[in-house]
């Protein structure tokens, strides 16, 4: 049995949501403790029970202390991945793309071809955007050789949710390194501005608009769509740019709205954010530095990138993935992981 401490290093939901899933993935039983000890509301919230459930679901494991602000967890999977189509409603605004990214793993390698239908919080803080995941993250892993899709069927957002995405996810036999060292020259910025029932507001084109600006001030030429939704079942709103470099580099930024936040603010965040990591010399972005670690911890070979700087995510996400077998380490701003190069059984 591995024995995990929830609250180690960030002490997040991450910790829970990636221990679970390597635990699936290699059959090995899980007893994590502290489950989210230093945060203002510890224990398991809602998105972490339906990481925990939907994992145990598609491996047959036996789970106890899964439920809402649970401490303590003990899983014990029962089976190899089963693909297949798969429906979760988290039941509140929590993350949809925070739990396709604990059952993207998976699904990577299980017997089957796999869908997944997640309903939730599309844009919010602290959680990956779903257009992050669209145009910046699912590219990158497909230069692993995953073969991955999503579909924004609804937007959803604080406090209502009610937001869906659709994934298809193709099995593989093993993941390949990444290599990325050499960023080399940035071609054109490109973005998404979506704001739900707002139009009168002209939200979508205030965030853009700040946004470009920034960017051209830089030096930097943008396009950024505009796009009006009136079926999510609340106000919303969020932006989300990202390049490609010569060399195959992705990087992005983005941002979600609420209240008290303005369009201008939230177009100036997302700007400074995609030039700070550009001006680092990264081969990735500061949310892509800990989301590939993962990946790179199951890969056969050695995954090398450039990250922006250490982050809780990225030193937390090293933490646990060396517990597993692992061997990261970082040597001024590249980050290099020697993967166990797992396949499917």
């Amino acid at each position: 049995m591995i024995h995990i401490d929830g609250s180690q290093r960030s002490g997040s939901g991450t910790i829970v949501r990636y221990a679970i899933t390597l635990c699936s993935l290699l059959g090995e039983e899980l007893h994590i403790t502290n489950i989210r000890a230093k945060r203002d509301k510890p224990g398991l919230r809602p998105q972490h029970l339906a990481s925990v459930r939907a994992c145990a679901r598609m491996c047959d494991a036996q789970v106890k202390g899964a439920e809402a602000k649970s401490s303590e967890v003990i899983y014990s999977p029962g089976s190899p991945i089963k693909g297949g189509h798969y429906e979760w409603d988290i039941g509140t605004a929590g993350s949809t793309t925070m739990l396709l990214m604990s059952l993207l793993p998976l699904a990577c390698f299980a017997d089957k071809q796999t869908s997944l239908r997640l309903t939730g919080g599309l844009f919010q803080d602290f959680a990956p955007s779903a257009h992050h995941m669209q145009h910046v993250l699912f590219p990158t892993l497909a230069k692993m050789g995953i073969q991955a899709e999503m579909e924004i069927v609804r937007p959803g957002y604080v406090p209502r949710g009610g937001g869906i995405i659709q994934a298809n996810i193709k099995p593989l036999r093993g993941m390949k390194p990444l290599v990325l060292l050499e960023r080399g020259r940035v071609k054109e910025i490109r973005g998404l501005s979506l704001s739900s029932h707002l139009r009168k507001a002209r939200v979508s084109e205030r965030m853009a608009g700040e946004c470009r600006s920034l960017l051209a001030q830089a030096g930097y030429q943008s396009y950024i769509e505009t796009l009006w939704d009136e079926t999510s079942s609340q106000e919303g709103a969020g932006l989300a740019v990202w390049t490609e470099s010569d060399s195959g580099c992705l990087l992005g930024a983005d941002r979600a709205g609420r209240k008290g936040r303005s369009s201008e603010q939230i177009g100036r965040y997302v700007a400074r954010t995609l030039l700070e990591d550009l001006a680092a010399g990264a081969t990735v972005d500061r949310y892509l530095a800990d989301q590939l670690i993962i990946y790179a911890a199951l890969a056969g070979g050695t995954t090398e990138y450039q990250i922006p700087r250490l982050t809780d995510h990225v030193d937390t996400n090293l933490w646990l993935v060396e517990r597993f077998g692992a061997r990261p380490r970082l040597e001024d701003n590249t980050l290099i992981v020697e993967g166990i190069g797992y396949a499917r059984p």
